[in-house]
């Protein structure tokens, strides 16, 4: 085998990963040898194996450890069945009795916590080199360790692959990636190791600046990997540590690896883009603005249609989720054109607050070519905290297009984001006052304290948005994305979320909202469920 792509731990295991299909399709296009390997479902399903949890809980568990392990089975069956989206009572059980055995996993002191959705240690810190380099070289473990060295180095060594990369994407997977990284080499030292993925590219400033190598990886890659992977593979990367190129984007992908019917959904759901990179980049609370992933780019329009009909028909499949950081307008127009051929699929996505949407029968035209759902960040209901963070929405703009989507029956699962530089409570209780009178048009909500990124535009001029200090990036953990920061007037993080606990959650409105949101799958699995708004 050329290259074998791996996905590790820990995220949620709710459909396969777009960025291994992705690149496989285009390894492969090449004339490679290139497989891929979802080892974050694969960890899911070996740590919930009731004989490994049986053992774990040991001959007394407490009761509601020992109802778990019984309705274990019945569980899984439900989150994979349609019976899942049928009843909500029933899919927040099984959800509960699946997270409450993964927590078993803690370990008697609790350093390890895994959710079917993030993964944490305690002593261990994924912006720390030391941490990441002892996971490496074995002088550290995660609770994935056995999965590891079970299911996983048996199948690289029988595939002998000359490259292995590893996608990392979130901070969660950073640990046991360094870790599996480390087994890796030790059972395949003449392999090169790779890592690439969202993360590893937010940390391409600290690594280049401080000529930081990652052990045991042989080489980095920096934005999209198709390039950099297809030139390693043939000989032509040259002996940088570093590789970037971003010449070659592809949007196809190649889902053979995956057993659809092993993922944690009520139905079969595709991750799909039409874009890379965002086509706004001018919020400046986003880390896209100041330091993109990926540069922009996207498919044609007339080209999107065809790639949904196709992979629908391909795998069986009716449902699928658009990853973009905002699905362009014109991708939207395209699809709208074309709904009578994608009647009776399903999808959802981002979009944001466009002129476009303003137009009451256009979201109609979409709901006909299966749009469910749409994911708007709005961030705040104060038109100053809008303005200074850049978001370029009008709050009266974005009240009609709820209405209009309301109303072609398409649900909003609208973002909201406490605590940016410059607010105030007066602009919080805007907020409240925006959700509460918008209630009936909202079908689902996620509610945040913002995490100020470590470029953030904001930092250019603090005083005008209100920060007073902000601290420097820790030596020992240069790897860290985001800073700590104060404000002027005092209205800081956690004021935010004290406002956030007692004001918003405190509102019947809100909290009614927020309980129909689909626990610790939230937006992956919200459309299954309808918009709640009536």
């Amino acid at each position: 085998m050329d290259i074998l792509l791996i996905q590790p731990p820990a995220l949620k295991p709710a459909e396969p990963p777009l960025g291994l299909a992705v690149l496989l399709a285009h390894l492969r296009a090449q004339g490679l040898r290139a497989e891929a390997l979802d080892a974050n479902l694969g960890a899911t399903l070996y740590l919930l194996d009731p004989d490994r949890l049986a053992a774990l809980a040991g001959p007394e568990p407490d009761t509601s450890t020992r109802r778990a392990l019984r309705h274990l089975p019945g569980s899984l069956a439900l989150l994979r069945s349609p019976r899942g989206g049928a009843s909500f009572a029933r899919y927040e059980t099984a959800v509960r009795y699946l997270n409450r055995l993964l927590a078993l996993w803690g370990g008697p002191g609790g350093g390890e916590r895994l959710t079917l959705g993030d993964y944490q240690h305690d002593t261990l810190s994924p912006f720390d080199p030391g941490d990441l380099e002892r996971l490496g070289r074995g002088e550290a473990r995660t609770l994935f360790s056995d999965y590891f060295r079970d299911e996983v180095l048996p199948r690289v060594e029988a595939s002998r692959p000359k490259i292995v990369a590893l996608s990392v994407n979130y901070l969660h997977q950073a640990l046991p990636a360094f870790e599996l990284a480390g087994m890796l080499r030790r059972v395949l030292p003449e392999a090169t190791l790779v890592a690439g993925g969202g993360l590893v590219t937010s940390w391409q400033e600290p690594l280049r600046r401080l000529d930081l190598r990652l052990e045991p990886f042989d080489r980095i890659v920096f934005g999209p990997g198709e390039s950099p992977l297809g030139a390693l593979a043939s000989g032509h990367a040259g002996e940088d540590y570093f590789l970037e190129d971003s010449a070659s984007i592809g949007f196809a992908p190649d889902f053979s690896f995956a057993v659809l019917g092993d993922y944690l959904s009520p139905e079969p759901v595709l991750p799909l883009s039409a874009s890379r990179g965002c086509y706004w980049k001018r919020c400046l609370f986003c880390p896209e603005a100041a330091a993109p992933v990926h540069p922009y780019a996207a498919t044609r329009p007339e080209d999107f249609p065809d790639l949904l009909l196709l992979l629908a028909a391909e795998h069986g499949v009716r449902h699928f989720h658009l990853t973009d950081n905002a699905v362009p307008v014109n991708v939207l127009r395209g699809m709208a054109a074309r709904s009578e051929e994608l009647r009776g699929l399903s999808w959802h996505g981002f979009v944001r607050f466009e002129d476009a949407f303003e137009d009451p029968g256009f979201f109609g035209r979409l709901a006909e070519s299966g749009c469910r759902m749409l994911q708007l960040g709005l961030e705040s209901g104060s038109q100053t905290v809008l303005d200074r963070l850049g978001k370029g929405i009008r709050l009266e703009a974005a009240a009609r297009i709820l209405t209009n989507l309301r109303e072609a029956g398409i649900a909003a699962y609208v973002y909201i984001m406490l605590g940016t530089p410059g607010e105030r409570e007066a602009d919080a209780e805007r907020t409240l006052a925006f959700l509460e009178e918008h209630a009936d048009r909202i079908g689902f909500l996620n509610l945040s304290i913002m995490n100020l990124p470590r470029s953030s535009g904001l930092l250019d001029n603090p005083e005008l948005y209100g920060i007073s200090d902000w601290a420097e990036i820790d030596e020992a953990n240069p790897l860290r994305l985001y800073r700590e920061f104060s404000s002027v007037d005092g209205w800081d993080r956690a004021a935010a979320r004290r406002f956030l606990d007692r004001r918003l959650l405190g509102s019947p409105v809100v909290r009614a909202i927020v309980n129909r949101t689909p626990p610790l799958f939230t937006s992956n699995h919200a459309f299954f469920f309808g918009g709640g708004a009536v």
